[in-house]
């Protein structure tokens, strides 16, 4: 796949005028602030380095300090016509495509009862990351990125219907307990879950680790079989797939091997989802997950997407995002998946998203990128 840069100008972009960007200001201060206490965040292919983007990141936060966080939608705008260029991104196999995610509430308990037998597990002790997934050691498959280890020897992880048959029974790895299989397996889709216990405590779970072995959408499944329309695919219509013929559910599900373990965290600010693979809480409607290996975490995108509706507006989907997450479904440089929020209304937002999209990244001012496209000689 070619990857081509095109200088844009920010009054060219469709709904820029009209978008509210003072939240995605808020959740690249979360990054910007995570660079100064933590080190620069890897640099992705385009080249977009931590050196390029600290004068954004130092104004963003003087600026954020200065107005004790609040910073109209006019000065969000104007900082970041300051600060960055837009370049859009053309790749030669074709227009950029979102999908949506979100973070999941479930009822749950803390042990097994007859209404809740579906665990969350935690990671294995000695489940490990692959040394080096492009030179893996014997038995373990090429680009698998998790093993087990033990007395130094590597081994492949059991897959989901293993695991889900009692694979790792036994070892206490059980965080609590769902009422359904299809809840786990969604929540393990987006890769994270907001808990609800009977007592009222409310905890958060997020990725860990995973199984090893490649995702397969079941949606893909579903379409390719006959079962559902390829216009109608969605969240929604998959969970009515499932329920409606719960004698194939389970061999369904297991046809996805890849099986993600949680981790344990508490629900610090009840609007903002958890804490990501940029290791900030990601803001809901203006956080986005990208390809990690060509994208930087941190980075904002205009994210144009005629055919969406806006989350929040009577207007097309244009808005700006902050990339601060990254998925196994995600590659390329012009595919992204739009983090929806939290709860079931988020879901439903979430799980309609299969639209084409232009994707215009700002480059910051100065930067390789922005020259490269023709903004600064």
């Amino acid at each position: 796949m070619n990857v081509s840069l095109r200088r844009e100008e920010f009054a060219s972009l469709p709904g820029w005028a009209d978008d509210a960007p003072a939240a995605a200001l808020a959740a690249f201060c979360r990054s910007a602030r995570h660079v100064a206490e933590n080190g620069p965040y890897k640099t992705g292919s385009l080249g977009l380095s931590a050196e390029g983007f600290k004068p954004g990141y130092d104004a963003a936060l003087t600026l954020q300090a200065t107005e004790s966080g609040l910073v109209s939608e006019g000065e969000a705008r104007a900082f970041f016509e300051k600060w960055f260029r837009p370049v859009r991104i053309d790749v030669d196999d074709g227009a950029g495509f979102v999908t949506g995610y979100y973070e999941p509430e479930l009822e749950v308990t803390a042990t097994a009862d007859s209404d809740h037998a579906f665990p969350f597990l935690r990671k294995p002790d000695n489940l490990v990351k692959v040394p080096d997934p492009d030179d893996p050691l014997v038995g373990i498959p090429d680009g698998y990125a998790f093993m087990l280890e033990q007395n130094g020897e590597g081994s492949v992880c059991p897959d989901r219907q293993a695991i889900e048959t009692g694979a790792f029974r036994g070892q206490g790895l059980e965080i609590a307990w769902a009422g359904s299989r299809a809840d786990v397996f969604f929540a393990h889709v987006q890769g994270c879950a907001r808990l609800a216990f009977p007592d009222g405590r409310n905890r958060r779970i997020t990725y860990a680790a995973k199984s090893g072995h490649p995702f397969t959408g079941i949606g893909g499944l579903l379409v390719e079989r006959g079962e559902i329309a390829a216009s109608d695919i969605s969240m929604a219509a998959i969970r009515q797939w499932l329920a409606a013929n719960p004698q194939h559910a389970d061999q369904l599900m297991w046809q996805n091997r890849s099986f993600i373990f949680f981790r344990e965290a508490d629900v610090d600010d009840p609007r903002l989802g958890p804490v990501a693979a940029a290791k900030v809480p990601l803001e809901p409607g203006r956080s986005l997950a990208v390809d990690r290996h060509i994208h930087t975490f941190g980075t904002p995108f205009f994210i144009d997407a005629p055919d969406l509706a806006d989350f929040d507006a009577d207007r097309p989907f244009a808005r700006l995002m902050i990339a601060q997450d990254t998925g196994t479904a995600i590659v390329g440089a012009t595919r992204g998946d739009l983090f929806a929020g939290s709860g079931p209304v988020a879901g439903d937002k979430a799980g309609a998203i299969r639209n084409k999209a232009s994707f215009t990244l700002l480059a910051p001012a100065g930067s390789q990128c922005a020259r490269r496209a023709g903004h600064e000689r």
